[in-house]
């Protein structure tokens, strides 16, 4: 597969990142954010998570759990939020990553809502809640991307979404499905900052 990966996660998730580094055939990188770095230059701060903590990386795993949303505060999730912005940024040496959020099966039914019929064109959709009660805004924007659409194609979305049951299937899959948006069109439309 060839695509080396960086895992953010609450350390409550500790035991899902602990299975996917246990797997063999997914190359990682083993380090984390633990400490804030020291300055007021937003951009030299990406770049010094993505030289210290995510060089070579390609495709960052967001493992989305009961304590990755939004509204837990921005003090709460200084770390996850520095991470995927760092994995978004474009910087001199190292290009953004690909984001592949794993939905963690306590999280299934809050993320997975069923289908619903649209008010605008009466056609189902499936509801999917990414938004500041089941992620971070890093992860929610760059996900439901705004557009002039009623809904979200794959193609209008930089993030990809996996339950963690099919990710664990096929793992190199949903690597490789994150890993080829970065050349995609919609790479130009993520905020680094929501």
């Amino acid at each position: 597969m060839g695509h080396k990966c960086f895992i953010s996660f609450k350390t409550e998730d500790f035991e899902y990142k602990k299975e996917i580094t246990d797997n063999h055939k997914i190359d990682f990188i083993d380090k984390s954010l633990k400490e804030p770095i020291k300055s007021d230059d937003q951009d030299y701060i990406l770049q010094k998570i993505r030289s210290d903590y995510l060089a070579d990386s390609s495709v960052t795993i967001f493992l989305i759990g009961e304590k990755s949303a939004e509204n837990l505060g921005k003090e709460e999730q200084t770390f996850i939020k520095r991470e995927l912005q760092a994995s978004l940024y474009n910087g001199k040496e190292n290009t953004r990553n690909g984001i592949l959020g794993i939905v963690l099966p306590k999280m299934y039914s809050k993320v997975y809502r069923g289908s619903i019929i649209c008010s605008q064109c009466n056609k189902n959709h499936n509801s999917i809640a990414i938004n500041d009660s089941t992620v971070i805004k890093e992860f929610s924007y760059n996900y439901y991307i705004p557009n002039e659409k009623c809904s979200h194609s794959e193609d209008d979305r930089y993030c990809v979404l996996v339950k963690w049951d099919d990710f664990k299937k096929d793992p190199e899959k949903y690597i490789e499905e994150a890993y080829s948006k970065r050349s995609q069109p919609i790479s130009q439309k993520i905020k680094v900052y929501p």
